[in-house]
């Protein structure tokens, strides 16, 4: 049965997970950028579901931002970025069931890598295209404060350089 792969591959892997309904698995993916990667696999009739929250309703920039995930999910393995009806962000993908078959754990490997890869790689990006006023506000408080600012390191480069105009430029 499909959902008994999935709960070995995450036992054998360590990861803690819980099953929410029958084979319907829920577990955080660990990050360097994205500290924590939301993730629910759906074992379905027919297909495997992937669902992974990457991040919350920008701010600003919905254009800029959307624009920016569209153009990676061409480079993409397995998921590709998509936005719910309130305008969160996540890594989507629907596999079909063969891919639990022979080789389901290596299969396993590259879907969550490819997860975890891309969430974590974009983090910054999204927060930079759609969070750009936000980030610029908690910034110039912290340094009138004398507080770290160490927690913004990240995007330090374009606060530093103080055009309050010019958005940031994301890869």
């Amino acid at each position: 049965m499909s959902a008994d792969v999935v709960r070995s591959y995450l036992r054998a892997n360590d990861l803690e997970f819980e099953e929410t309904a029958p084979g319907v698995f829920s577990f955080s993916l660990p990050g360097e950028k994205k500290l924590q990667t939301a993730v629910r696999l759906d074992v379905g009739a027919h297909a495997l579901g992937v669902h992974a929250f990457v991040c919350r309703n920008p701010d600003e920039n919905h254009e800029r931002v959307y624009r920016w995930l569209l153009e990676r999910n061409l480079k993409m393995y397995a998921v590709s970025f998509a936005v719910d009806r309130t305008g969160d962000i996540y890594l989507d993908a629907r596999l079909p069931l063969a891919a639990l078959g022979e080789g389901a754990a290596d299969e396993l490997d590259r879907l969550l890598g490819s997860v975890l890869s891309y969430a974590d790689e974009s983090f910054n990006a999204i927060l930079e295209l759609g969070f750009a006023s936000s980030i610029r506000k908690e910034w110039e408080w912290r340094k009138l404060r004398g507080e770290s600012t160490r927690n913004l390191d990240a995007f330090r480069g374009w606060l530093e350089a103080g055009d309050e105009d010019a958005p940031p430029a994301a890869d």
